[in-house]
């Protein structure tokens, strides 16, 4: 689930919020195959609509979103189904998980994830199954300082036939002219033991010229988790950066979201799904347990370490014990 589990402390506030936006994106189970997906979302021109919790819809609404991250988030979604969408199962999250919000309205969340088709007994060979699960979320909380914190994130996790890097990508809004960004390939070895992987994920790959490229914006400026966990999860060239405009207004957060932001997103999830979705690589089995085992830590961790404290504060007990029970019920697969 959060799979990254990516912790974040948010802006200075009153309000003590989720340490990670996939810590609030996450959960269940799924079944049978069917066609593949077809989502319904705001015209992405449109301005940003605040409506209420009881207004139905999914995912793919993003509807506190700004325009050009809401563009963003339905052309990466849009990729990751064009693509894969064949390998994945349909999501059958409850409706009371898929969306869901606190009693008084100043919190909403939606999730979408959709597990992986496994390979037929007899065929672990077949390179296209290795997807384990993907997960999109966004959550959006009124803050008592009167500004509102949007979350989108989108989480492509591989299965154990196979140890390149996940993908993963989050953006944190709490105002206007303020945004965090997330972005990175989670690496799945240790790349201390296994400096091959280093080189075949991030080394060939030119990875480190997108954190250069996004880092070059005056706007910009280093963003340092406060969670030492999460620090030791990501890959060398993660992008971590904190971006504000105030100088520029609204106007000039967006226009960096449209014309860097996205560019450099859409550049590294085509990069995933060429070179990790397609690496030919393969896991021994004794390989395969420890592999399998790192995965499954991670999982539960993110459960521990985030959801567990930072959902009851958000929606109330009884809402995340629904959610967590479900996000339990895919992570112990």
């Amino acid at each position: 689930m959060a799979l990254i589990v990516y912790s974040l402390s948010v802006p200075p506030s009153p309000l003590t919020l989720p340490k990670t936006a996939a810590a609030t994106s996450s959960a269940i189970t799924l079944t049978a195959r069917s066609p593949r997906l077809r989502f319904t979302a705001s015209s992405s021109s449109s301005s940003p609509s605040s409506p209420s919790p009881s207004s139905g819809g999914g995912y793919m609404d993003f509807p506190y979103a700004t325009a050009p991250v809401r563009d963003l988030m339905m052309d990466l979604v849009s990729t990751v189904e064009s693509r894969i969408g064949s390998q994945l199962l349909p999501c059958s999250l409850p409706p009371d998980v898929a969306r869901y919000g606190n009693e008084s309205g100043s919190a909403e969340a939606a999730l979408l994830v959709r597990s992986g088709v496994e390979s037929s007994p007899g065929k672990r060979e077949d390179s296209k199954m290795k997807i384990d699960f993907i997960l999109g979320s966004w959550i959006y909380c009124q803050l008592p300082s009167g500004a509102a914190l949007n979350i989108t994130s989108l989480s492509c996790y591989l299965n154990d036939s196979t140890d390149a890097p996940n993908f993963l990508v989050e953006l944190i809004q709490n105002g206007p002219t303020s945004l965090v960004l997330i972005l990175d390939l989670p690496p799945r070895k240790d790349l201390v033991l296994h400096p091959d992987y280093l080189k075949t994920f991030y080394e060939d790959t030119q990875l480190d010229k997108h954190r250069q490229q996004i880092e070059k914006i005056p706007e910009v400026n280093p963003y340092v988790s406060t969670s030492l966990y999460l620090r030791c999860t990501v890959s060398p060239t993660a992008i971590f950066v904190t971006i504000k405009s105030e100088a520029g207004g609204a106007e000039r957060l967006e226009e960096i979201v449209r014309d860097k932001l996205s560019v450099v997103a859409k550049d590294l999830l085509g990069k995933w799904l060429v070179v990790c979705l397609s690496s030919p690589r393969e896991v021994e089995e004794d390989e395969r347990s420890i592999l399998k085992r790192r995965d499954q830590v991670f999982k539960s961790k993110t459960i521990e370490i985030d959801l567990g404290s930072s959902l009851p504060r958000l929606f109330g007990q009884e809402t995340a014990n629904r959610v967590l029970e479900a996000l339990k019920g895919l992570f112990s697969t």
